[in-house]
């Protein structure tokens, strides 16, 4: 059986280990987040929603993840 390798980042403000060698699209997959009603921000960049894919975490990422709420 081969182990999984965990890195450590932080996500919203709270460390949390996640599998080694994933993008940052797939993170949100797993984390059930709807891609169309978030902003995301990896350190200090925001993200191109097209580019998600391609972005691979990395130890130690800091990620946040903002919901947009509607209102007036």
């Amino acid at each position: 059986m081969k182990k999984i390798k965990k890195i450590k980042i932080k996500l919203n403000g709270k460390e949390r280990l996640i599998e080694e060698n994933i993008s940052l699209l797939k993170l949100i997959k797993i984390l059930k987040i709807p891609v169309k009603k978030v902003a995301i921000e990896l350190n200090h960049e925001i993200m191109d929603k097209k580019k998600l894919n391609k972005k691979m975490i990395r130890k130690n990422d800091k990620i946040e993840i903002v919901h947009f709420i509607g209102g007036g």
